[in-house]
């Protein structure tokens, strides 16, 4: 059923490998970006960033072409190289925590995500679907693949661990201390064999990059009704992935902080909590949820479980039954006020690999007056809301692992 095609990645060259590959440019702070621009003349981040160059801050569609620019001088200088012909790139990576993630790397077709093939968890704001469908426009590839997830598949398993067992074509260890291994897939029947596997799945599952999967579908799209010679074979067709088995996913929860009671004393809240949930004061011992409907809460410098009265609810849906949903639905809404989770400011969220040590600190601190402490959704939980088409809140899951940018690129 999905479409997962081998493609012939543009790539680094070996001895350039690690000093090119980049984090998300968002992910970097103001001060190591600026350290990377001006030490590594290497770094992936130039591309993104054209406007270093020029010591100006660039945006827009001039930024966009300026990116392909320097993505062009890269290949000229042969930062970059093409394969020859198509392949599959196993990519592992062991991060700082010692966690293992396998997968594969290859070209989804983009008629899968139109179809429901490839199913989809979080919803996506149109404005930025249509910045990013101008940007790849302009630029014409793809830098960072799409993680995707599928059921764990014995055949795919050993197909990886045989390859594994060979020399790898890139291996490197980062500056964030996590190591990156990648090996070439060409030879016809292994490839013919991968995918065969994949094009027997009912489906496969968005795991992070819903805007860049919606985008490159409306780019693929628009270009189809423009090209009268349009065979579904052309490369905008596709979008790079990097598809690891749901064993290998790692999925943390998003803590919520809000800014203020809407007015109520502590007290009052409380009182209003107590409708929907079993209280107990924890004081200053931190409690983390361990089950489904458990949360935690920090208020005025105690900790506090809340437990679902779930004899007063009736779960209708697998989105109905998600804590997010519900701590949505049952507090932050009706009682905090907070009607768009996405956008209001006196919301903000904080992933779990910050702990609740952070959630903490930030109402000490009088940054927020209450913060809660959600368990991390399950991948089956994602998958039946992906299944009966709900749509989670906004910073529901923080998945890793989380990919380089640079190492394999796909052109369309």
């Amino acid at each position: 059923m999905p479409t997962i095609l081998p493609f012939r990645a543009v790539r680094p060259t070996r001895d350039k490998v690690s000093l090119l590959a980049a984090r998300s440019y968002e992910s970097y702070t103001e001060a190591e970006r600026e350290s990377r621009l001006r030490d590594n003349p290497f770094s992936f981040l130039h591309i993104v960033n054209p406007g270093y160059k020029y010591q100006k801050e660039i945006s827009g569609v001039e930024r966009y072409q300026l990116v392909r620019n320097r993505y062009l001088e890269f290949k000229e200088d042969g930062i970059f190289i093409q394969e020859e012909q198509p392949c599959y790139y196993i990519y592992k990576i062991v991060n700082r925590d010692g966690l293992e993630f396998n997968g594969i790397v290859g070209a989804t077709q983009v008629s899968d995500y139109e179809e429901d093939r490839v199913k989809r968890h979080e919803d996506t704001i149109e404005f930025k679907e249509t910045l990013f469908k101008q940007y790849l426009k302009t630029v014409g590839f793809n830098s960072e693949a799409v993680l995707l997830t599928y059921p764990d598949n014995p055949s795919l398993e050993a197909i990886m661990q045989q390859v594994m067992e060979t020399r790898a074509e890139y291996e490197f260890t980062t500056t964030y201390r996590d190591t990156h291994y990648l090996w070439c897939i060409q030879e016809p029947q292994m490839v013919a064999k991968i995918q065969n596997i994949f094009s027997q799945m009912e489906a496969v599952y968005i795991a992070d990059g819903h805007h860049r999967t919606s985008s490159s579908y409306l780019l693929a799209k628009e270009w189809r009704e423009e090209n009268p010679d349009h065979n579904g074979t052309e490369p905008y067709n596709y979008f790079m992935s990097f598809l690891i088995p749901e064993s290998d996913l790692k999925i943390y929860e998003f803590n919520r902080l809000v800014t203020d009671l809407k007015g109520m004393s502590k007290e009052e809240f409380l009182i209003a909590l107590d409708t929907h949930f079993r209280i107990e004061k924890r004081g200053t011992e931190y409690y983390k949820p361990s089950k489904k409907h458990h949360f935690s809460m920090y208020l005025d410098g105690a900790f506090y479980s809340l437990y679902l009265r779930k004899s007063a609810h009736e779960f209708k849906s697998a989105l109905d039954a998600l804590d997010a949903h519900i701590l949505h639905q049952l507090v932050l809404k009706p009682l905090l006020g907070i009607t768009d989770a996405r956008n209001d400011q006196r919301l903000t969220y904080a992933h779990g690999k910050k702990d609740l040590a952070y959630v903490k600190t930030q109402v000490d601190s009088g940054e927020a007056a209450v913060g809660f402490g959600l368990l991390p959704v399950s991948t089956d939980e994602m998958k039946q809301i992906a299944d009966e088409g709900g749509i989670m809140p906004p910073k529901t899951t923080y998945i890793e692992p989380k990919l380089r940018s640079g190492v394999t690129i796909y052109e369309f």
